[in-house]
């Protein structure tokens, strides 16, 4: 069983497939399981690597509470163990903070972060305020209507299900994971980092809205968008089909960037 250590903690991960690597950051309901859809899809053409932060799925959840400032220090005991090079960090959602934040302190072995239905915790003040508004609007709705739209709960109840079931399998919650927000890196820090990022958002996200993110996208010279057409907030889920081949276009994209600067 893979384990890295992180500060005396021990951090749950797996390693498929072989080629580019790719490593997948869950978010507050997720671990290394719910990207089943995306590892049985990629590993042929990538490395492909899921991760338990702190608290979650397999790794230690013993500690009385957990700090989400740790979180990105989870991801490099990964990154370091496996001896990683020109890694792609996907986060998903507030697991794009963490994402973001290993990728900074990384750039070595990171050569691009996906900020997935997320804005990365960039610190500026115009996003901000442009998130608090969203989440606004967001908080409004049932839990399960602002990741999964409406029709896909209808017509695939199994997989709603399960949705909500892989949550169960965790000890931290959401809340454990608010403060990463908290100092987080400014647009120059990113620029001066060398790393690439990419905004992947769904044209149905109900989190965050793709006005919101296309503005991040305009503030932050040299990154890329890429909007999904018909997915929600939890794309990886309910269209896994739409993200897969986005996830492996940014992949190849984001690389042969690097390779030819």
């Amino acid at each position: 069983m893979p384990i890295a250590d992180s500060d005396g903690t021990a951090i749950y991960y797996e390693r498929h497939g072989s080629g580019p690597a790719i490593l997948f950051v869950h978010g507050s309901g997720g671990h290394h399981a719910a990207w089943w859809q995306q590892v049985a899809a990629l590993r042929d053409e990538f490395t492909v690597v899921t991760v338990d932060l702190r608290g979650f799925g397999k790794s230690d959840s013993s500690m009385k509470e957990f700090d989400g400032q740790d979180f990105p220090g989870d991801v490099v005991a990964v990154l370091d163990q496996e001896n990683l090079t020109d890694a792609m960090l996907v986060g998903q959602s507030i697991g794009s903070v963490a994402a973001l934040r290993a990728g900074l302190l990384r750039p070595e072995r990171v050569s691009s972060v996906v900020l997935g239905h997320s804005l990365g915790g960039i610190s500026h003040p115009e996003l901000r305020e442009l998130a608090a508004a969203d989440r606004a609007e967001a908080v409004k709705l049932p839990v399960i209507d602002r990741l999964l739209t409406r029709p896909f709960q209808q017509e695939r109840a199994d997989l709603t299900f399960l949705f909500q079931q892989m949550g169960t399998f965790n000890v931290a919650k959401m809340q454990d994971l608010r403060n990463l927000d908290t100092d987080g890196p400014s647009l120059e820090d990113i620029q001066n980092s060398g790393v690439k990022v990419a905004f992947l958002a769904g044209e149905r996200d109900a989190v965050l809205s793709v006005k919101t993110v296309t503005r991040a996208h305009e503030l932050l010279p040299g990154s890329h968008l890429e909007i999904v057409e018909g997915a929600p907030h939890s794309m990886y889920w309910e269209t896994p089909r739409k993200y897969n081949a986005a996830v492996a276009h940014l992949r190849r994209t984001l690389n042969a960037r690097t390779e030819a600067a």
